[in-house]
């Protein structure tokens, strides 16, 4: 499985007082260079023949959005949310990813937010960095690697 964060995004951290899920204009979204780089992340799988057999989102436009600029259109996991800012949905959350990594099979791409892959892997991605799971039974997994595409 392939966690990903995000590509490039306007600056700031989290999103603004009262965003909505259902409004990407209330939202930090990618930029140019945002989208540029989803798109080299997916030529990327391409050109290496990696297969890539489900795609999950966060519902965050800017997940959204390097998913299907990567990969095409995303199933959309509430798993995959951002916990930046909302501590109270941390341990439900936590038990979900890992359920996900449980379930997984083949070459799963999930799209989410630093702040979420950091707390479920240990790991803390840049933008559009990938960090590379492999279940180990039980509802264990290994983290096997990083990977960039500039």
């Amino acid at each position: 499985m392939v966690f990903i964060r995000h590509a490039v995004t306007t600056p700031g951290v989290g999103d603004p007082p009262g965003f909505k899920l259902d409004d990407c204009a209330t939202q930090r979204n990618l930029t140019d260079e945002g989208r540029g780089h989803a798109k080299r992340i997916g030529q990327a799988f391409k050109e290496r023949k990696i297969p890539v057999e489900r795609v999950l989102s966060s519902a965050w436009c800017r997940c959204i959005e390097t998913s299907r600029l990567a990969f095409g259109e995303p199933e959309l996991s509430p798993s995959l949310s951002n916990l930046f800012g909302r501590p109270e949905n941390n341990a439900k959350q936590l038990e979900q990813m890992k359920a996900l990594v449980k379930a997984g099979k083949g070459n799963a791409i999930l799209v989410s937010h630093g702040s979420t892959i950091v707390a479920l892997t240990g790991v803390s991605p840049g933008t559009g960095e990938m960090v590379i799971v492999t279940p180990q039974g039980n509802g264990k997994f290994a983290v096997a690697g990083r990977l960039e595409v500039k």
